[in-house]
């Protein structure tokens, strides 16, 4: 893997990342005498130098949202965080914002974005990884992004929408991408854009665009990806889903009900390998649910080894993760150990 440093070029790769990024300053966490390397999965950030060249452009969280002072990722301030969260590890993402971009614009965006992440995380390797993003409103275009990603600037894959600009991902036209990012062993991380459709709906108190309009999103995409077969067609896709999975998990069963009681809306081509709930033990999802009552209801229908920590920082949805699956009386140590560590290090090729 060749990866370019600004600025320190002359530097060997191992000499950068064993001199710049400390461990932690703060007492490990340690379950059953193990030493735990607390691995964070869905943290956002964006770069002062994509900030810097695209201006409006760049995407940058409204100052109104508690935590978007922090979006543009300080390596001090970042990291201090990540210490008092009990976090060893994030992985990096950014949302994509550039989805309804013309493509010349939004290609540019995701080469100066993968590019800054590739290099910050290459930097501060025992601290972070990250990431890419895709320009998947021209798939052609999104393969080769992919391929560059994993194959050369040491990213794990890509932090995708639940749509691309109301385009489903179940669409024919992304089976070339999921293709790759299945050959490649690519994590396709789903984080939600919200649903603008309903904002008329959504409007008023509560920020429902976010508090329904996004686990909405998550759960639309995964419920397509299902449904039209194409987790059949991909069985090896690796598939992250963020905020607990939406709502699909809390209501998974329906689905294996819709065409018993509504034939005329189901589709006779698409014959799935199996009940359609059973699907949700080939996705992966995150921590970041309110509840140890929530998280023992998506061990019940995901399995505890799908699970993986997630925070959402720096926007305070969960500022206490790591406690949070800690004091889960429904997780057992070696449950704990593989949400916080095992799980996403085996997913994204991690050592730990």
């Amino acid at each position: 893997m060749t990866i370019r440093f600004c600025g320190c070029c002359l530097m060997p790769a191992d000499a950068v990342r064993g001199a710049v990024a400390p461990g932690p300053s703060r007492a490990p966490i340690m379950i059953g005498g193990r030493r735990v390397k607390t691995i964070d999965t869905h943290a956002h950030c964006h770069f002062e130098a994509v900030a810097a060249q695209l201006g409006p452009d760049a995407g940058i969280p409204p100052a109104n949202v508690r935590g978007a002072d922090e979006t543009i990722i300080r390596l001090d301030q970042r990291l201090a965080a990540m210490d008092q969260q009990k976090v060893d590890m994030e992985v990096l993402s950014v949302n994509p914002y550039w989805y309804g971009k013309p493509v010349d614009l939004a290609r540019e965006m995701v080469r100066i974005t993968n590019a800054e992440m590739a290099d910050f995380c290459a930097k501060h390797a025992d601290r972070f990884a990250g990431f890419a993003g895709l320009t998947l409103q021209a798939p052609e275009i999104a393969v080769a992004e992919l391929e560059l990603a994993m194959k050369h600037q040491g990213l794990k894959g890509a932090a995708i929408g639940g749509n691309v600009a109301g385009v489903d991902f179940a669409d024919p036209k992304f089976h070339p991408v999921w293709a790759k990012a299945e050959e490649l062993g690519a994590t396709l991380f789903i984080h939600p854009q919200g649903t603008p459709q309903l904002n008329a709906r959504l409007a008023g108190n509560g920020w429902l665009a976010n508090t329904i309009g996004n686990p909405l999103d998550t759960t639309i995409a995964l419920i397509k990806l299902i449904l039209e077969g194409t987790l059949d067609r991909f069985p090896k896709l690796k598939v992250l889903a963020a905020h607990g999975g939406g709502y699909l998990p809390s209501y998974a069963d329906r689905m294996d009900h819709a065409c018993m009681v509504n034939p005329n809306e189901c589709n006779p081509a698409i014959t799935l390998k199996k009940r359609p709930s059973e699907y949700m033990r080939d996705i992966w999802i995150d921590s970041l649910v309110f509840s140890d009552e929530a998280i023992r209801h998506l061990k019940a229908v995901c399995g505890s080894d799908k699970i993986v920590l997630g925070s959402d920082y720096p926007f305070p949805w969960q500022m206490a993760p790591v406690d949070h699956i800690l004091g889960c009386t429904s997780l057992t140590d070696d449950e704990k150990i593989a949400v916080l560590e095992g799980t996403a290090a085996k997913l994204l090729n991690i050592p730990v």
